[in-house]
């Protein structure tokens, strides 16, 4: 059974947004998308739990966050779009910019180093070159032209995560995905 983190487009947008920032100018979409999983999986391996909380899939140029390529691409994502077309809009065929900064209220100071770090690794780089060093990733599965989903369970083992850590994981997700939908249903009813 997978863990599945709930997709953030707050901090999406925010790390995206520091990433962008990072670059300095319009940033191909392939290589913020690379940088965005990157930082993710290294969140995963830091903290035991991504930055975006998106769903992850195998894609013939590597691992991509799947609610973030799709607004990307200008497709509804949930509430998403208007927040992420507010910040951050498609500059061309290959590049996206920042509109505006969002801020960093949703991220923590770890996370924003983990994106700094990552950008200082990959930012310069080719993104077809990240995206060669992602098929090298053991979660990456060649989708031959279409995309396969990778699972979290999987992105976890990989970076050496234990069973048992992994149930901790999955426990405490579980746990935060019920006091954010407790806390919903009492403000719904508050109101």
């Amino acid at each position: 059974m997978d863990i599945n983190f709930q997709f953030r487009p707050e901090k999406a947008v925010e790390a995206a947004a520091v990433l962008c920032k990072l670059h300095g100018k319009p940033i191909k979409y392939l290589g913020l998308l690379k940088m965005l999983y990157i930082a993710d999986r290294v969140a995963l391996d830091r903290m035991e739990q991504p930055i975006t909380g998106d769903h992850y899939v195998s894609m013939n140029y590597g691992p991509v966050l799947s609610s973030v390529y799709d607004l990307i691409k200008g497709n509804p994502v949930d509430e998403a779009l208007p927040l992420w077309t507010k910040y951050i809009c498609r500059r061309d065929l290959h590049h996206v910019a920042l509109l505006a900064d969002p801020g960093n209220l949703e991220l923590c100071e770890e996370e924003e180093e983990i994106l700094q770090q990552v950008y200082e690794e990959f930012g310069k780089l080719d993104p077809f070159h990240v995206a060669e060093w992602t098929h090298g990733l053991p979660e990456w599965k060649d989708p031959h032209g279409s995309a396969i989903p990778i699972l979290v369970v999987d992105v976890l083992k990989n970076l050496g995560k234990s069973d048992e850590e992994i149930e901790e994981i999955r426990q405490e997700v579980a746990r935060e995905l019920y006091l954010d939908r407790d806390r919903d249903l009492h403000a719904e009813y508050c109101h």
